[in-house]
């Protein structure tokens, strides 16, 4: 059994523990109010972004001169899927179930046949691709500075990515990461970012009708030229706001459930701190009752 002292130590060390997991938690509540309007001011451009690329795809006819972001390689065979953590953790299972959703995209691409790569952006995912495929890892992009997701990181993912994709490195991409839906519940998100699949349309390659009648100046394939790498841009912009949102709304939730159970942990900690100083009074009051009786 601890002695008085002990116990008296473990209860000032959870008190000073439930300090820090407070301030964490305003911190995090702070910055989450900000990271969840940037998140949802950013989707509305994103999504119809993504509209006008698909709908122009599906406008032209694909061929060997169409933009590789669009025809792609021409294989089905490697596939990179670009990882989204965050740097820091103290934030429950937030990074843990966007690289379980990493894992089983990854366990069901090597079960086809298909060769599998990763690209991280983000501390917190690279030990565990590390575990699990060391040498499947190809790049990594340095967030560590980066107090705010700004649109110059995210078109500086793309170019990199774009580069190896140019030198043959793979064949199909996806994005991975957490999208924001409350304080309490984010979802992971691994969806396909390369090539471009036109709307409406469950296969590549295919030419489909366009919803409306819209004249294009210049030609649909010299927009898709300047369009495709800023969407993609945006893509992993609107990955990063959508992350940063999750993140904070994640390390809130944790903290304030560490802070309850420090509360809990000192609660139980008091109660037996006081039962054992009682019991030492009451074994020292039956000493002294006793010495006097002998007496």
């Amino acid at each position: 059994m601890a002695s008085l002292k002990a116990l008296k130590i473990r209860i000032g060390s959870v008190k000073s523990t439930q300090k820090i997991t407070k301030a964490m938690k305003m911190v995090a509540a702070a910055k989450l109010r900000r990271a969840q309007q940037n998140a949802e001011a950013g989707r509305p451009y994103s999504k119809r972004l993504t509209q006008a690329v698909e709908r122009l795809v599906s406008r032209i006819t694909i061929s060997d001169n169409s933009p590789v972001l669009v025809r792609g390689t021409g294989k089905d065979q490697t596939h990179l899927i670009v990882v989204v953590t965050s740097d820091r953790g103290l934030a429950g299972a937030f990074n843990t179930n966007i690289l379980r959703a990493v894992r089983a995209k990854a366990t069901e691409l090597t079960a086809e046949g298909k060769t599998v790569l990763f690209y991280i952006v983000g501390r917190k995912g690279r030990p565990a691709i590390q575990r699990i495929a060391p040498k499947a890892i190809i790049g990594q992009y340095d967030t560590s500075q980066m107090k705010s997701p700004a649109y110059a990181d995210a078109q500086g993912i793309i170019d990199d990515i774009i580069g190896r994709l140019q030198q043959g490195e793979f064949d199909v991409a996806h994005l991975a990461y957490s999208e924001f839906k409350s304080v309490l519940a984010q979802e992971p998100v691994v969806k396909q970012i390369f090539p471009v699949l036109p709307s409406g349309t469950a296969e590549q390659g295919k030419t489909a009708a366009a919803p409306s009648a819209v004249e294009y100046e210049p030609d649909e394939e010299s927009i898709l030229a300047e369009l495709l790498p800023r969407n993609l841009s945006v893509q992993v912009y609107t990955a990063l706001l959508e992350n940063q949102a999750g993140f904070y709304g994640s390390q809130m939730t944790a903290m304030d459930n560490a802070t309850r159970n420090a509360g809990d942990m000192i609660n139980r900690l008091s109660i037996q701190y006081n039962r054992q100083r009682q019991a030492a009074i009451t074994t020292e009051l039956v000493e002294i009752i006793s010495g006097a009786e002998a007496l």
